[in-house]
């Protein structure tokens, strides 16, 4: 299996895995119950959840409005894409 394979299996199923995380949460923020913290949605994201985020954001409307947390939310896809980057070109020498 190739490092790019692994990589993009690791970062599918870390997509769906946050997707989820997103759904349970604005289950609870609609509830009122307790809710997922958003530094756990946030690591989620960095470290290969964020599509899955962006995706769920968008279509549950969920952590949209919120211009901080969408900032970071940035952040945490621009670590997780540098450090995609940088693994695939270590790998390449």
């Amino acid at each position: 299996m190739t490092l790019a394979l692994i990589i993009a299996a690791e970062t599918f199923f870390a997509s769906v895995l946050t997707a989820v995380f997103y759904w349970i949460d604005k289950r609870a923020a609609r509830a009122g119950t307790q809710r997922i913290p958003e530094k756990t949605l946030l690591l989620a994201s960095v470290l290969g959840g964020w599509p899955g985020g962006c995706l769920a954001g968008q279509k549950l409307r969920h952590k949209t409005a919120k211009v901080s947390y969408r900032i970071q939310f940035v952040v945490a896809a621009v670590i997780h894409v540098l450090a995609v980057v940088a693994i695939l070109w270590a790998g390449l020498r």
